[in-house]
């Protein structure tokens, strides 16, 4: 029976950002890929950890699942591993993610930003709000196709949907988990963008404290890695995954 490997998406996709990858996987796994809440056809979810966490659980159709995410979906994957443990979340991958802020005033100065950002969403047009996000110098190098891809995606979203997703599973409000990566003894495959200088330098921190954690590179690509090259992300994934069993 192929095991079961969950995609969560990043802030301001939906689940169709992670179609390429999904689709070079779906040989060896049962991949579901759903939309985070407030994206997509979630918009009216609530947007919280542990209500994602639940969302997660419900989903798999087994007792186990494995867990992927990129950016925000990262770090809903981090929360949502340590709070339904190794008996359901096998092995875990982070693509371009962080465990979080652990400067109690950095993270509080970055809550009232995401707060501020998420009061000025409600009143954009969401074709406005979209090019704005995609104008980040997180996002510069990306190939034309991928740019347009990735504007297309924010298009599902809407305005209202997008602001309850920063206000509930924003970096700002996320507790950090940096101190809590040493319980978690699964395998985790830190994926990250070659140009992705900031998540680079993170995903290499956590590497020295998570216990059973490799770091993959993907050549030549930023931080949306998975947009930009999803067949090296897909290959990483898998690839991880037979390193972890072999190990076992």
């Amino acid at each position: 029976m192929r095991p079961t490997l969950v995609l969560l998406h990043g802030f301001t996709q939906t689940r169709q950002s992670w179609r390429r990858t999904a689709t070079a996987l779906a040989a060896r796994y049962r991949v579901l890929v759903p939309d985070l809440p407030g994206h997509g056809q979630a918009v009216h979810r609530t947007a919280s950890f542990p209500a994602c966490a639940a969302y997660v659980r419900a989903l798999a159709p087994t007792r186990t699942l494995e867990l992927a995410g990129y950016s925000m979906g990262g770090r809903v994957a981090l929360a949502t591993a340590l709070t339904l443990g190794p008996e359901v979340v096998t092995r875990l991958v982070l693509v371009g993610a962080s465990p979080g802020i652990a400067d109690p005033a950095e993270r509080e100065a970055r809550r009232r930003a995401d707060e501020a950002l998420a009061d000025r969403i409600e009143t954009l047009p969401i074709e406005e709000f979209a090019r704005e996000w995609g104008s980040q110098p997180l996002f510069a190098g990306q190939p034309p196709r991928v740019a347009a891809a990735a504007h297309a995606d924010r298009l599902r979203n809407t305005p209202a949907g997008l602001a309850a997703a920063l206000r509930g599973l924003g970096t700002g409000v996320m507790e950090p988990l940096w101190e809590r990566l040493g319980e978690i003894a699964i395998p985790v495959a830190l994926v990250v963008g070659e140009r992705d200088a900031k998540f680079r330098a993170i995903a290499e921190a956590m590497l020295e404290r998570l216990p059973n954690a490799t770091l993959t590179v993907i050549p030549g690509a930023g931080h949306a890695a998975h947009l930009e090259d999803p067949a090296a992300v897909a290959a990483a994934i898998h690839q991880s995954r037979s390193s972890s069993s072999a190990s076992a």
